[in-house]
């Protein structure tokens, strides 16, 4: 039996038998769901009636693309990419060593001071000590080396553990009186002590684990956890955790550069409530998406993250943060891609638009134009192996300008003629997909190449959109947040531990020193950022510490 005849029904016509299914059986997360099934079958549609799309190009709109090598894009014909090829969105190449050969992502050794959560444990030679002769020569004495000889043993444990304390019970046989022996000291009264929620939030908002999986894992370990506990131990830990939340804001706002993107969210209340306004034809603005924006701000040596979920673009939320910048701070550099919703806002910026966006709509028309998206990602490379050779020799960001106006101003200047060159010669059609790249990138070539012209402006937005996968990872895993409530919790626990990330500090150990010293923190948060917590909690240490 061969396949049923298509259905010739016009994308309009499905879309008003969709909206007459709204007052039938259909409940309303049902005609949600049909409608937007409906959309997707046109999105795919006029995609497929689009001049020059491919399947290829729905494959990668779908699941997105594998890699974006300049070698993988053009095939066997392109000369081999260097260790620092221009990187895809989301990504960062870093170089070998020179003459060495690149390792393969996920191969090699793991050293043993990677451990550094490991329990360690100092093992004495049994029959020899430092000074002792040598047994081997018989003449020489045996001396410590610097560095022990390391074996490293991995156990299995669940994420979360408990400690059943069974204390003695005695009953007087003429009173009545029941005696319990006392808890050992240090239990506390507590159930739950402040390494639950640090773990449940690291599972959750860092590693996208959404609540009931964790319940599953945690009952087949033998250690309950209901979904609803975990959520009330994150929702209280975001409290204490709220002042530093704050502090990195005020912050981030001091900051000489800022990326910012975001991505679609959804919030189950806050979709309800948008439906009984447009029902009640109140004023909504038009706006009824919900999106997660993240803002990464470099301040310094430091990386701070930020996530905010709601109506609000990344515009409007960089908007925010900026309000709290000293008046007497020039503005700092923004970097985003070419959409306007991430300058929707009254803020003043130095505006740099991503350079691996642009490429991007180069790559998806290669199969179409070859020889001309060769041009483009051949230059591109050759700039992306400038930068990644300034950041190998550690170049302050003014020496960093000069090789790049040097090495890459010469390479972005022949292509900017020869983009000229294709619409000035009528060599493309201004509406096919090729036309559309080069039309992106000359409207855009200011920001784009704001790196030829300002000290420390960034070539891509790479670093945003690596902050974002937290927020995708959630949404992929869990689907949405209950409330805006809920919403806010995750925006604080992703902040604190994606900044600690970026400054290579323990989210776990961070988070539950926050909430150890919770009271300390409300005082004075600037003391208890990731890059100085560790010296506010040494003084204190030693300040709790008496002579005897």
């Amino acid at each position: 039996m061969g396949p049923p005849p298509p259905l010739e029904i016009p994308v309009a016509e499905l879309a008003a038998i969709v909206e007459r299914t709204k007052a039938g059986a259909l409940s309303g997360d049902d005609h949600a769901k049909l409608k937007a099934a409906v959309g997707t079958l046109a999105f795919l549609t006029a995609e497929l009636q689009a001049k020059g799309t491919s399947l290829d190009r729905l494959r990668r709109l779908l699941f997105g693309a594998p890699t974006e090598k300049t070698r993988t894009i053009l095939g066997t014909g392109a000369a081999p990419d260097p260790p620092d090829a221009p990187p895809p969105a989301g990504s960062e190449a870093t170089p070998p060593e020179a003459g060495a050969k690149p390792k393969r992502p996920g191969h090699g050794r793991i050293p043993a001071a990677a451990y550094a959560g490991a329990t360690r444990v100092l093992i004495a030679h049994p029959t020899m000590h430092s000074g002792a002769g040598c047994p081997g020569c018989r003449k020489g004495k045996v001396y410590p080396l610097a560095e022990p000889g390391r074996l490293v043993r991995i156990t299995g444990m669940a994420p979360l553990g408990a400690t059943v304390y069974e204390c003695d019970r005695l009953r007087c046989n003429l009173c009545g009186e029941v005696f319990t022996a006392p808890a050992p000291e240090g239990v506390g009264a507590a159930r739950y002590d402040e390494t639950a929620p640090s773990m449940v939030g690291l599972l959750k908002y860092g590693a996208g684990l959404p609540f009931h999986r964790i319940e599953v894992l945690q009952r087949g370990l033998g250690i309950p956890l209901p979904a609803t506990t975990q959520w009330e131990l994150v929702r209280d830990a975001a409290v204490r955790l709220a002042p530093v939340f704050a502090e990195l804001l005020r912050q981030a706002a001091q900051g000489e550069l800022v990326h910012n993107d975001d991505t679609v969210m959804k919030i189950l209340a806050l979709t309800v409530e948008q439906r009984r306004a447009a029902a009640a034809d109140e004023d909504t603005d038009g706006r009824t998406g919900v999106f997660t924006s993240a803002i990464v701000a470099v301040c310094g040596p430091y990386r701070i993250a930020l996530f905010f979920t709601g109506r609000q673009h990344a515009g409007e939320n960089l908007a925010d943060v900026l309000a709290q910048r000293a008046a007497e701070l020039g503005p700092p550099i923004q970097m985003s891609d070419g959409l306007a919703a991430n300058t929707a806002g009254d803020f003043a910026t130095i505006l740099a638009n991503c350079l691996a966006h642009a490429r991007r709509n180069f790559v998806d028309v290669v199969n179409n134009f070859p020889a001309e998206v060769r041009v483009v990602l051949e230059t591109l490379r050759e700039v992306y192996r400038n930068d990644a050779l300034t950041r190998a020799q550690g170049l302050s960001p003014d020496a960093r300008l000069h090789l790049h106006q040097a090495e890459s101003g010469p390479l972005m200047a022949t292509l900017k003629a020869w983009l000229d060159q294709q619409f000035d010669e009528h060599r493309v059609e201004p509406n096919s997909g090729l036309g559309q790249a080069i039309a992106y990138m000359r409207n855009r070539w200011a920001p784009l190449t704001l790196f030829l012209r300002v000290p420390g402006a960034p070539l891509d937005n790479n670093l945003c959109e690596r902050a974002l996968k937290k927020a995708i990872l959630h949404r992929k895993n869990a689907l949405f947040y209950k409330t805006s409530n809920g919403a806010r919790v995750g925006d604080v626990f992703m902040s604190l531990i994606h900044t600690a990330e970026l400054n290579d500090i323990g989210a776990f150990h961070y988070l539950v020193t926050l909430q150890r010293h919770h009271q300390d923190v409300a005082r004075d948060p600037s003391a208890w950022l990731p890059w100085n917590y560790q010296q506010t909690l040494t003084a204190l240490d030693a300040q709790t510490v008496r002579p005897a």
